[in-house]
């Protein structure tokens, strides 16, 4: 049996920017990216602290070193600049190795620096 489970999550980053016109998807800091094990065009789930919005979508990197959190195109209608968002991301993995797996969780500080 598999099952889905946390593999990664960026817990209360700060959104940096909101960029309506864009196509869509979320930009990140690569730092932050590296830190929480993500990768250009995987799919995440967005939760907004501040409005209880939750969304899915997929990641583009953004420029290391920024503490870039940009939601783009129709996702930029789910928060604000200064929103605290928690992305999230899930992997399928066997039952028994699921129960030895331990996710990478970043908490970032002030600047969504690490």
């Amino acid at each position: 049996m598999e099952i889905e489970i946390l593999k990664s999550k960026i817990h209360r980053a700060v959104i940096t920017e909101a960029n309506l016109q864009y196509v869509g998807s979320l930009t990140l800091d690569e730092d932050l990216m590296d830190a929480a094990n993500l990768i250009e065009n995987e799919k995440v789930q967005v939760v907004n602290v501040n409005n209880g919005s939750r969304l899915e979508t997929y990641i583009i990197k953004g420029k290391r070193g920024s503490g870039t959190v940009c939601l783009n195109g129709p996702a930029a209608r789910q928060g604000a600049v200064g929103d605290i968002v928690i992305v999230i991301s899930y992997a399928t993995m066997d039952f028994e190795a699921a129960k030895k797996f331990k996710p990478w969780l970043v908490f970032p500080k002030e600047g969504n620096m690490l």
